[in-house]
């Protein structure tokens, strides 16, 4: 599991096969010193999330590596299985001690404990 952030590029059609299968790919690029230009791919029902992207949003793409050979040549596929749009950070938190009360210390009780 991976996951890149960037800007979509492009996004391109739907191919269906006639097997059945189905996919759609699309491309970010990084924000980095020297961009980089990655096409992922969606498959059968993912591709429903490309349904709201459009080239320019900033995405956070989450993804599996996948590697396979088809007749002596070996092929690399970046399979998308979750977009998050926009900066998807997450923000810092607040420290959980002060969000609820503290019952108050007590103040002149006999220590009962025998240690």
């Amino acid at each position: 599991m991976m996951d890149v952030k960037g800007i979509v590029k492009e996004i391109f059609d739907l191919q269906k096969f006639d097997s059945g299968f189905y996919k759609q790919e699309f491309v970010v690029t990084t924000q980095e010193d020297y961009p980089q230009h990655l096409k992922f791919e969606c498959i059968k029902e993912k591709t429903e999330m490309l349904q709201n992207l459009k080239p320019g949003d900033e995405v956070t793409v989450h993804f599996n590596l996948r590697g396979n050979e088809y007749n002596g040549r070996y092929y690399v596929n970046l399979q998308a299985w979750r977009i998050e749009k926009g900066n998807s950070t997450p923000t810092a938190e607040t420290d959980s001690t002060d969000t609820f009360d503290r019952p108050p210390l007590p103040t002149d009780e006999p220590d009962d404990l025998p240690f």
